[in-house]
């Protein structure tokens, strides 16, 4: 064989042992190049709290609120909760089975040892030994080599499709930890707000029961007609009314807390938490929708389930074209096992198949087909969870806004009333007006910190859900990460960078 021809050869074999991967390839979608979420202006109503373009998030953002006892709880949900625990293993399970497809690379080698003992049929014509013998053994060990070159990357695109679904469990656990914590976050604040409100609605009620009995006397006095009296007692049964459903919330609350923390409902959980436990974080971050799509893990998974679309168009068009396979087979055979070895009783064997797709109805085409359309699919899903999520961070600045009105609304009917009672009071105790001043007076501060508790609560949860809804800065913590029975990193196995 000439020069030439063996350097023919030996680059026909490079391209049949390389290949090429058909079908597209990944690009990650274009970030978004708005600065903004919002038309108007994105400015602080107060000094209470102020916007930050561009602060970073800290992976454990729940310590902004300053509550110890917060704290504690999302320690003990993250170590028991099954729905992180579900996801972590979802994780780990895509990450071995991607381990077995990159098994496809590399040829596999099976060995086997077959000792038999036999029977001839010695008056069988075709029978030819020269001295019959009926019975024999034969052992027989072999190796067996099998190799597919990935000539048109069909298994490359396997691979591929592996790694985006593990990056897409990956963003999936991120998600799941990212949800179970906001959950605790808003609980816990929703908690506060029901104690607060029930321990306000007492007051009012209270208030309601004391101006009840100075009506009743005035009315016994002949002072004021029964339809006055009748009013109070109305106004006295609404207000009962409330105390049960704020009751019933909590209880209520307590269970959702119990199931987070992954316990029964009948558990006690030592923790309670009231409004004055919790600080409200001063600086909000507000990060550019550009960087939010690599924030969020809902977007970070549409984009993962959009490159495993990608890859299955090159995993469809692949199967359309021929498939080579390699095999060698190569062994000892004998009657006895002392002579296994011996020369003369070794075999080999060297093959190549080529299979081509003929005819099948139909069936690789229309696959193909459908895979394409499934990258449709994922384009547009990628489009959708983008938008809902800019839409999501919008609509939590925009309650941000209006919660610091309503807060200062809040505050000065508060202190407006606060203010009207302590006059109220010394008019009382001067004598310039009666006793039934005062618990009007009262019964009006006392709704007005209702209101106030509602509004602070309002802005305790919305500033978690703007957390939330930025990513909850996942990419600065590492304690929902898995490490499997080879060590690896998921960041390094599949190809994430933050």
């Amino acid at each position: 064989m000439t020069a030439m021809h063996r350097l023919t050869w030996a680059g026909l074999a490079s391209v049949l042992l390389s290949g090429c991967a058909v079908g597209p390839d990944f690009h990650k979608p274009a970030p978004p190049v708005s600065l903004t979420y919002a038309p108007a202006k994105l400015v602080a109503r107060d000094d209470a709290q102020t916007f930050v373009q561009g602060l970073d998030i800290p992976g454990q953002w729940w310590t902004l609120f300053h509550s110890a006892a917060l704290q504690r709880l999302v320690q003990r949900a993250l170590a028991a909760n099954p729905s992180l625990q579900s996801a972590q293993a979802a994780l780990l399970q895509a990450r071995e089975t991607l381990y077995a497809q990159e098994g496809s690379f590399l040829p596999s080698l099976s060995g086997t040892f077959e000792p038999t003992r036999n029977k001839t049929a010695t008056r069988s014509v075709s029978y030819a030994a020269a001295k019959p013998v009926a019975y024999y053994t034969l052992i027989t060990a072999e190796l067996s080599v099998s190799y597919s070159p990935d000539i048109w990357g069909l298994n490359r695109r396997q691979v591929e499709s592996l790694v985006a679904q593990t990056e897409q469990q990956r963003f999936q656990l991120e998600a799941t930890y990212l949800t179970l914590t906001a959950n605790l976050v808003a609980a816990s604040i929703n908690e506060a707000a029901l104690r607060a409100q029930i321990q306000a609605t007492r007051g009012i009620i209270a208030a309601e029961t004391d101006l009840l009995a100075v009506l009743q006397k005035q009315y016994d006095l002949g002072q004021i007609a029964m339809v006055d009296v009748l009013a109070q007692k109305t106004a006295l049964a609404q207000a009962q009314a409330t105390l049960p459903p704020l009751q019933k919330q909590l209880d209520q609350q307590r269970d959702a807390l119990a199931s987070l923390l992954g316990v029964p409902p009948d558990t006690i959980v030592p923790e309670k938490f009231t409004l004055d436990d919790i600080t409200l974080p001063r600086q909000l971050p507000v990060s550019i929708p550009a960087s939010l799509v690599d924030q969020r893990p809902d977007i970070r998974q549409a984009e993962a389930n959009l490159h495993a679309a990608s890859a299955n168009v090159g995993v469809a068009v692949a199967n359309r074209l021929p498939l080579l396979n390699l095999t060698a087979q190569g062994g000892s055979q004998s009657n006895y096992f002392k002579q296994l070895f011996a020369s003369g009783n070794g075999f080999w064997t060297i093959g190549a198949s080529l299979t081509e797709p003929i005819f099948d109805g139909g069936a690789l085409l229309h696959k193909a087909r459908a895979a394409r359309a499934a990258l449709d699919q994922a384009k547009a899903d990628y489009r959708t969870t983008a938008l809902a999520a800019f839409q999501n961070v919008a609509d939590s600045l925009a309650a941000l806004q209006a919660d610091a009105d309503a807060d200062a609304a809040a505050h000065a009917a508060q202190r407006a009333a606060t203010d009207a009672l302590r006059i109220v009071r010394l008019q009382v105790s001067l004598g310039q007006v009666a006793y039934l001043g005062i618990l009007n007076a009262q019964q009006a501060a006392l709704q007005a910190e209702l209101t106030l508790i509602q509004a602070r609560a309002a802005r305790l949860a919305d500033t978690a859900a703007l957390f939330q809804s930025l990513g909850g800065g996942w990419w600065h913590r590492d304690d929902a990460h898995v490490k499997d029975l080879r060590g690896d990193d998921p960041l390094a196995i599949i190809g994430v960078h933050n």
